[in-house]
């Protein structure tokens, strides 16, 4: 069940959202923030989520939900491979990005609350969400939903403490004038996200660590040669493995 009516957005008709919903995902899914990932250093840190996400997905996992993937992060890649794809948007205008693939076909929009997920028990095989769960307040909620309406899997991401990202409060100045539209964001620690999931019987978690050092300095240095070269001397030096963030979490549905 759809919550709204629906809305024309260039040309695709999506459903119109109800009040009071979750709409962290907007800013992620604008043109401005594509423009953060649209250099050589972007396209790689892109390249390095794409490939561990992929690693983890069941390869007999067909329907995928994307929940506040109107950034296309996540939703293109899974599209190229084959994956039906839906992205659940808390508004219209986060179809934007996608609208060339919803017109065509290979990937559905859904507008509704993304704390109150608009589709039955177990609908999809796997749910995926990325750059949402630190910037939504009822994170907890989201978890909830999610694990729901997955059959089998939940892929997120998420920032944790154990990683140089514990100094943002500190540098989240310096943050913003590198990067200009940056957001405060939740950190969390693997246990906590864990045991949110096992509430809904997801006993089972599997996790990837991106980057040692701070996204923030990859797009400041705009050299994905320069980024490979220190980030692969540091997953050699076991401190990716140690204090690696954000982190890509596999979460499994018990049996």
């Amino acid at each position: 069940m759809l919550l709204g009516g629906t809305s024309n957005m260039g040309g695709s008709k999506v459903s119109a959202v109800a009040t009071n919903t979750e709409d962290a995902d907007l800013h992620a899914s604008s043109d401005e923030y594509a423009r953060r990932f649209s250099d050589d250093a972007g396209q790689w840190m892109l390249s390095v989520q794409e490939q561990m996400t992929l690693s983890l997905l069941d390869h007999d996992a067909v329907t995928i939900l994307d929940v506040g993937g109107g950034h296309g992060q996540i939703a293109v890649p899974l599209m190229n491979a084959h994956r039906n794809v839906t992205v659940l948007g808390s508004a219209p205008a986060c179809a934007q990005r996608l609208d060339p693939f919803i017109q065509n076909g290979v990937i559905s929009f859904k507008v509704g609350n993304l704390i109150e997920i608009p589709f039955a028990d177990k609908s999809f095989d796997t749910v995926v969400c990325f750059r949402l769960l630190s910037h939504c307040t009822q994170w907890r909620q989201l978890i909830r939903e999610m694990c729901r309406v997955a059959r089998r899997s939940v892929i997120l991401d998420y920032p944790v403490w154990t990683s140089v990202n514990c100094l943002s409060p500190l540098l989240f100045k310096l943050k913003k004038n590198l990067e200009g539209n940056t957001r405060t964001f939740t950190l969390f620690s693997n246990s906590e996200v864990k045991r949110e999931f096992r509430k809904s019987g997801f006993n089972s978690a599997t996790i990837k660590k991106q980057f040692f050092l701070p996204m923030a300095l990859h797009r400041a240095l705009k050299s994905s040669a320069h980024s490979k070269q220190m980030e692969g001397l540091c997953r050699s030096l076991g401190l990716t493995h140690l204090f690696g963030s954000p982190v890509i979490a596999k979460m499994t549905r018990s049996e």
